[in-house]
Formats: C-alpha cells, sequence, structure tokens
C-alpha cells in the first residue's frame, strides 16, 4: 500500500481518502494535490514514486511539469498588466509587437480567437525552445479563420502569442517576468523556465500503453455527431486539429531536460501541488482586483472549438465550466493538462485547487482521478 503524505485540515479527510483510493486502484504512480480555502492550506498531500528508473520517491519538494496546466500562469501575466494599466486587451497587437502582422486585438490572444493555433510549417524543436524563431514565424503568419470570429484552442502558440506581448510590455520574458511578479514575491515553487539546479527535484512522466485496439469496434455512424466530427479530426493528420497538437516536430518531451530549462509558456511550466493551488488561491484572494478578477470569470467566447472539437467556454485567458466536466465548480476557472493536471479555482467558495501527477492518462476521456479528488473537495467545503 503507498503511503500518503502530508496534512489535512479537520473536515478535509475526504480528499486524503480519495487520493489513497486512487493509488489503491492502481491509477497513480507517483502524485501530489493541495487544496486552499480562503486563502488557507487545508489539503497538502503526496505519495508513491517520482521517477520509476530510479525509484526515487516523491518528496514534498518534488517538481512536476504540467503542460498546458502552464497556461493559467501565462495568463495571470497579462493580466497583471492589464490591471496596471500597461496593457489594452482592445488594442491591437500591432500596438505593443510592431513587426506583427495579423489583424489581432490583445484580448484575441486571451480567449483562443486569434486565429492562430499553429504555423503554415511546424516549427523545429530547437527553434522551439530558442523563442524567437518560433516568434519571428508567428510575426508573418495568416489567421487560420477571421480573428474575433471563432475560438479554437492555441495549445503551443499561445504561450508565444502571449509572452511576447508581455515582454514587449514588460522588457522580461514570460518567464522571468512570472518568477520576479508572482511566484517569487507569494513564495511559489513555479517555474517557467526550470533552472538546471533544480531538475533533480522534477518528476519522470509514465507515458500510458499505446492501445493498437482503441479504435477496434467502433461505429462512427453509431457516435454522436460531435464525438464523430472529433475523431474524424484527431485520425486526420491534415486536419486543423492535428496540425495545432504537431505544431512542434518532434513534439516536446517534458522528460528532456532541454524542453525543462527553456521556456514555452503554453506547456512546459513546473511546480509541485501546493504551487498550483497557490497561485490559484492568490488570484482569487486579492492578487488579481475585482475588475481584473471578472476578466478571468466571464465567458467571452463559447460552443464547439475548431481545434478540440468539443465544447469549450473561454474567459480572458482561462477555461470555464463545462458539462463535459459535471463535477467541477459550476463558477471555476482554470486549466488542466496533457495527462490530468489541473490549477483552478471558484471565487464563489474561496476553493483553489492543484493536482500534479507522472502517470498520464490518454486523454481521450475525462480522467477520474481527478473527479474523485475535486469531489471530495467539493463535499469537503458543503460540510463545512
Amino acid at each position: 500500500m503507498t503511503e500518503i503524505e502530508g496534512e489535512t485540515a479537520p473536515g478535509f479527510e475526504a480528499v486524503r481518502d480519495a487520493f489513497a483510493a486512487n493509488f489503491a486502484e492502481g491509477a497513480e504512480v507517483g502524485a501530489a494535490v493541495s487544496v486552499y480555502r480562503h486563502g488557507e492550506k487545508v489539503v497538502d498531500l503526496w505519495g508513491g514514486i517520482a521517477d520509476p528508473q530510479e525509484t526515487r520517491p516523491w518528496q514534498r519538494d518534488t517538481l512536476q511539469a504540467v503542460f498546458s496546466t502552464t497556461k493559467g500562469a501565462t495568463a495571470a501575466c497579462a493580466l497583471l498588466l492589464v490591471q496596471r494599466g500597461e496593457l489594452d486587451l482592445d488594442a491591437p497587437v500591432q500596438d505593443y509587437w510592431p513587426e506583427f502582422t495579423a489583424p489581432v486585438k490583445v484580448r484575441w490572444l486571451l480567449t483562443h480567437q486569434a486565429g492562430l493555433p499553429t504555423l503554415d510549417r511546424p516549427v523545429p524543436l530547437a527553434d522551439a525552445l530558442a523563442w524567437d524563431p518560433a516568434v519571428a514565424a508567428l510575426t508573418v503568419q495568416q489567421p487560420f479563420w477571421e480573428p474575433g470570429t471563432e475560438h479554437g484552442y492555441h495549445g503551443v502558440t499561445f504561450g508565444w502569442l502571449v509572452g511576447e506581448v508581455v515582454r514587449r510590455v514588460s522588457g522580461r520574458s514570460l518567464g522571468t517576468f512570472f518568477r520576479d511578479e508572482i511566484a517569487e514575491p507569494l513564495g511559489l515553487d513555479f517555474w517557467i523556465g526550470l533552472p538546471k539546479t533544480e531538475h533533480h527535484r522534477v518528476s519522470r512522466f509514465v507515458m500510458p500503453e499505446p492501445d493498437p485496439d482503441a479504435m477496434a469496434g467502433v461505429e462512427l455512424d453509431a457516435l454522436p455527431a460531435e464525438m464523430r466530427d472529433m475523431f474524424a479530426a484527431y485520425t486526420d493528420p491534415t486536419s486543423l486539429s492535428m496540425r495545432t497538437f504537431d505544431t512542434v516536430q518532434p513534439r516536446m518531451d517534458n522528460n528532456d531536460p532541454d524542453v525543462l530549462a527553456a521556456e514555452v509558456p503554453a506547456t512546459n511550466g513546473v511546480c509541485t501541488a501546493r504551487a498550483l493551488a497557490g497561485l490559484y488561491a492568490a488570484l482569487i484572494g486579492g492578487l488579481l482586483e475585482p475588475d481584473t478578477l471578472a476578466l478571468a470569470t466571464t465567458e467571452q467566447a463559447a460552443g464547439p472549438d475548431r481545434i478540440l472539437r468539443v465544447p469549450v467556454r473561454w474567459s480572458h485567458g482561462y477555461a470555464l465550466w463545462t458539462s463535459g466536466s459535471p463535477w467541477l465548480p459550476r463558477n471555476m476557472f482554470g486549466y488542466s493538462g496533457l495527462g490530468g493536471s489541473i490549477g483552478f479555482a471558484d471565487p464563489t467558495t474561496g476553493l483553489a485547487f492543484g493536482y500534479v501527477l507522472n502517470r498520464l492518462s490518454d486523454g481521450m476521456t475525462p480522467d477520474p482521478r481527478v473527479a474523485r479528488l475535486v469531489t471530495a473537495a467539493i463535499d469537503s467545503i458543503k460540510e463545512q
């Protein structure tokens, strides 16, 4: 039986039970979960193995790469600049980035409406990690739809687009701005561009076993229309969805030290669950003033996503609740990442939640590990 370490405040024991059950059922290798309520840490748990190759145990300070969950930190940087009056959401991107050619407003970068989810040609991995080549390609890229009219998940380009605007306004890279203005002042063990001195703390991902028979017996005509559309897009290498997922070739491997050390603000953040929950606790605890917090929580675009091919609701920089994840709070805002990590907050209940893990799910269906943990946290609050 996996030993669960850490602490839970009285009344939140159900979260520990749910976390232990994920291990007992064989769903986890190593993981951590943290919950804040009105700025107070009420759950801080970890357990399992951080690196199966070395049988290194997960410890209190173990770091985990969190893929697209990183986007919540990136969006927070942009919103801070808006709050300070240094960034105008209605301004053309060219006002801050004169070389940029697409007719895009700043707000559309945050709402996934810019029409730039990928590039005409994939970015070589070395260029993706170097920043300037990827940004140069986006400077002249023509949108794949009229900006502002539709929304589609900007899986990797979100980080370069928002990050370059932050760099132009602040004079600092996105990772440096995040460290100086958010992570260090709040004491968060959260990095976008991990110093090599910290690499020894990073947990190693365990990839899901490929299932060559995953589509066997699936009758597409029998699926709901939205599922048929998703399967068609995800199995066609020429679709805009797959081109978006393949923006960087070869795809980035967050077990690679070079990837961890670079700044790719859409996908390569590294943190503890404690830091992830702490970030969202700070966002609803005063870091964002009420008008700015409203930008993060108010719907700007909704409906079937051009890239994900499922219904999505976007605010300025964050995903909002949808019926596809009924266990999440209705008033949440946040981000999840490939394989199962998630960070979010619910301003109405004061809940802030962070979960990181190294055994990745297949990404095609909702993750029952997350559902179990979030449900336990919400039920604990209801009983207070």
